[in-house]
């Protein structure tokens, strides 16, 4: 099991640690609800360096990064980041990531903890006819998610950049904490604002250390990977390997928005007529009409008791006390307001399908 620069740092700070994707990993420390509650209404950090970091170099960079991803990658300007995935040949999806176009011929792709073998096996594989420069720096990078509303207040001191004038999905590369070079990206997976710091592995503490010092006056906590998964969820925003996999398609995940057709790449065509001529399933958000808490592999059913699909994520939401989560179902089921069941144990409970995200400030 593979440790962060930070590990030794949270179990001091007594985390309660978890394998994930071979890593030992904070899952919480003074419980997800409390954790929860810190990031939508103050300032929480995540160690989140077990994340897969690739770059992609050369001339012929970005028609590798358009042929493997389904966002439009062409419309980046240096300074921006993308969400996308990558389709496979069959239907399904390889992963999801975030495309940041670094400099005219470099991008860094970032990629899912789990699948980082995988992805950078796939990437390679279709290289072969593009030959463009790829490297794999997971290893020697560590990220920081600095998330909520007062992230920018809190970590204004640690840079000479206006952090509130980094817009949505851009990022900077600037001073911060003492260092130069650092990775400033208004990016996050909370749905509560804030920033993730790209930096090495070899710096990580120091920074660690002055985010907190910096934060102090703002009540600045650290953060596991429970409340992560809470606030993502009450967000809507797809985990891959629950919501998302090697056999559902982006159209059936409702991520048609990041699938371009303006161009051509892997599967594009099949998927192609997905868009156009529809598809049997897709993943809807549902909430809970009665009291309990859906979780994953919970089967969803009709009014009949017929079994329609599975939650593939479920919890109780901390910010709004009810159980809520997210599945594929047939298309009939899948409008806004449809009425459906979650077999808790023996009881089918009843949920209306509702449009994420679920929390809105």
């Amino acid at each position: 099991m593979k440790n962060t620069a930070l590990t030794h740092i949270h179990e001091a700070l007594g985390a309660k640690l978890v394998p994930f994707a071979g890593y030992n990993m904070p899952v919480s420390y003074e419980g997800v609800n409390a954790e929860h509650e810190t990031v939508r209404n103050g300032v929480g950090v995540f160690d989140v360096s077990h994340m897969g970091e690739f770059l992609i170099e050369g001339e012929n960079a970005l028609a590798l990064v358009q042929y493997i991803t389904s966002n439009d990658a062409s419309k980046l300007e240096v300074g921006d980041a993308q969400y996308s995935c990558m389709p496979n040949d069959t239907g399904g999806i390889v992963d999801d990531l975030i495309c940041y176009r670094l400099k005219e011929e470099t991008y860094l792709l970032v990629v899912n903890a789990s699948n980082i073998e995988k992805d950078w096996n796939w990437i390679s594989k279709h290289n072969e006819k593009f030959d463009a420069n790829i490297r794999d720096i997971s290893e020697g990078y560590s990220l920081l998610a600095i998330q909520g509303p007062k992230a920018i207040e809190a970590m204004q001191s640690l840079t000479s950049e206006d952090l509130a004038a980094i817009d949505f999905y851009t990022f900077k590369i600037t001073d911060f904490a003492g260092y130069d070079g650092i990775i400033v990206s208004a990016t996050g997976y909370t749905g509560s604002g804030g920033f993730e710091i790209y930096c090495n592995n070899d710096v990580v503490e120091n920074v660690w250390n002055k985010v907190f010092e910096a934060g102090k006056d703002y009540g600045i906590k650290p953060i596991g990977l429970a409340a992560r998964d809470t606030l993502r969820l009450e967000m809507g925003y797809c985990l891959y390997g629950n919501d998302i996999d090697d056999t559902t398609s982006p159209i059936e995940a409702g991520l048609g928005w990041i699938t371009k057709f303006t161009k051509d790449f892997m599967n594009s065509e099949e998927l192609a007529k997905q868009k156009e001529h529809g598809v049997d399933k897709k993943l809807v958000g549902f909430e809970l009409n009665d009291r309990g808490i859906p979780r994953q592999g919970y089967d969803i059913v009709d009014g009949n008791g017929n079994i329609i699909g599975n939650v593939t994520s479920g919890t109780m939401s901390p910010s709004l006390k009810k159980g809520i989560g997210m599945g594929y179902v047939p298309k009939v089921f899948s409008k806004k307001g449809s009425k459906i069941h979650i077999q808790v144990r023996k009881k089918a409970i009843p949920a209306t399908v509702v449009r994420p995200p679920f929390y809105k400030e």
